[in-house]
């Protein structure tokens, strides 16, 4: 039972990486999922105040993952028609066939955005650069965070 909920655990924690990147799952939660199941894992050593701590930590990040980007094209001068746009850029983003499709998709929906609302080239490209900059940013804040569940799940285990 053990080593079938260390794969399950390794598995998830996979799905968390991949989640960090493709913005349909769930990064940092999938990662908490396998600390959790090593509270399961007999001989493992996981403090239940841990768990709830990164449990926090995962949400506050999961949630930050929609609001950072929006932050980034506020910041880099964009309006509400930017922030839509690169909302609408990511989910068509996602669902594109073309490699980077979740950058491109935000970069472009930020830019379209801001073109419909003022027409202005040069403040829809400083949009989408902050779109673009706020996206790069919360994904690298979802992967640290993985990355760190990751190396307490297997210090946990092992």
């Amino acid at each position: 039972m053990g080593t079938l909920l260390i794969v399950a655990g390794i598995i998830l924690i996979i799905l968390g990486l991949i989640g960090c990147v493709l913005p349909v799952l769930p990064g940092p939660l999938l990662a908490w999922a396998a600390l959790l199941l090593a509270k399961w894992i007999p001989g493992a050593q996981i403090d239940e105040k841990l768990i709830w701590t990164t449990l926090a930590v995962a949400v506050v990040v999961h949630v930050m993952d929609y609001v950072i980007p929006a932050m980034g094209t506020k910041k880099f001068g964009g309006s509400k028609w930017g922030i839509w746009g690169a909302t609408i850029g990511l989910l068509f983003g996602i669902f594109t066939p073309i490699p980077f499709g979740v950058i491109l998709g935000p970069f472009l929906g930020a830019f379209i955005g801001e073109m419909i609302h003022e027409n202005q080239a040069d403040r829809a490209l400083k949009a989408a650069l902050g779109s673009l900059v706020g996206f790069l940013f919360s994904t690298g804040l979802k992967l640290a965070v993985t990355l760190y569940f990751g190396y307490l799940f297997v210090q946990a285990v092992w």
